[in-house]
């Protein structure tokens, strides 16, 4: 299915040094904003109190927020949690209060806005769970960026795996550096965003890595660049149709789903973004500098019954 056809190839990798220029400058500006302020940790990494209540009706979870916020009481996560009468509440302790004064405080607030508010269980999260599930967090990072490289280099060829790594850990770092420039808060569903982020991210480049190796097959006379230019032109049609109906579903997230689904949201839509992006001016052009060419990818020649002027003359059936 497509939209429209590119009649004529669009000669990407003739500007591949400027794109990846301006890559690089972004890269190192997220990297300068990760050391230089930092991740605003959400409780779930720093520590803090969790409270569940619940209400006989269902709960404004807007009038919650604000009521705790109120106390003083910065970056409160407030949720449903299995139902719409209960609330998940997760909010950072304050200095010269413990958690269970803390609870208290909160909870009187709330049964002075709706009586029928009852606490169900107060728990305190220690800064150890936090340095565990970071760890456990960049473990993830890890395996997934290791699969990624196996998968690819089996698939395709060490080169288009490397290549692919850096692109991906390009988005990977941009959506951190934005997070650490706003200070937007890094929770357990922003790390599953940039997790997810990796997967999708590489999907677009196995597919332009697949259409160069189909481009290898057919198009014996075409140089690495032009047969580059004619896979990423030959996608486009199929790139703004997924990755348009994606963006789609993620904007109706970030629009629509709360205050919970927010920076889960906004981090999927800076990846979704910069994925586009590498895979096209980052991916392709790494892959053509590390001298990717036909033997790399084809193996064997053309059968002796081929017509070398044959478009199709190799194609993979």
């Amino acid at each position: 299915m497509e939209f429209f056809k590119i009649r004529r190839d669009i000669p990407f990798m003739r500007h591949a040094l400027v794109f990846n220029l301006v890559s690089l400058v972004t890269f190192l500006a997220a990297v300068f904003f990760l050391f230089s302020r930092g991740l605003h940790l959400s409780v779930e990494f720093t520590g803090g109190t969790l409270m569940e209540v619940s209400y006989s009706q269902p709960a404004d979870l807007n009038a919650i927020r604000g009521a705790v916020a109120a106390l003083g009481i910065n970056d409160v996560q407030v949720q449903n949690f299995g139902t719409a009468q209960e609330v998940l509440i997760r909010m950072p302790v304050q200095k010269g209060s413990n958690s269970s004064q803390q609870s208290e405080r909160v909870l009187s607030t709330l049964k002075a806005a709706d009586a029928s508010a009852t606490l169900r269980r107060t728990e305190f999260v220690g800064p150890q769970v936090g340095d565990e599930l970071a760890a456990d967090g960049l473990k993830a990072l890890a395996f997934v960026v290791i699969g990624i490289m196996l998968y690819l280099a089996i698939r395709f060829e060490w080169k288009f795996a490397v290549a692919a790594i850096i692109a991906n850990m390009h988005d990977v770092v941009i959506i951190l550096g934005f997070f650490a420039f706003f200070q937007w808060e890094f929770s357990l569903p922003v790390l599953a965003a940039v997790l997810a982020v990796l997967g999708y991210s590489v999907n677009e480049s196995v597919v332009i890595f697949d259409r160069i190796r189909e481009n290898f097959r057919r198009y014996r006379k075409m140089n690495t660049t032009e047969i580059i230019d004619n896979a990423i032109t030959s996608t486009i049609s199929r790139t703004i149709i997924t990755h348009g109906s994606t963006q789609l579903m993620v904007l109706s997230m970030l629009l629509f789903g709360g205050a919970t689904l927010h920076y889960f949201a906004l981090a999927l839509t800076i990846g979704i973004l910069f994925g586009i992006y590498s895979s096209v001016f980052v991916a392709a052009a790494i892959a053509m500098w590390l001298g990717i060419q036909r033997e790399d990818l084809v193996k064997g020649g053309m059968k002796k019954d081929e017509d070398p002027n044959d478009p199709n003359a190799g194609a993979m059936v």
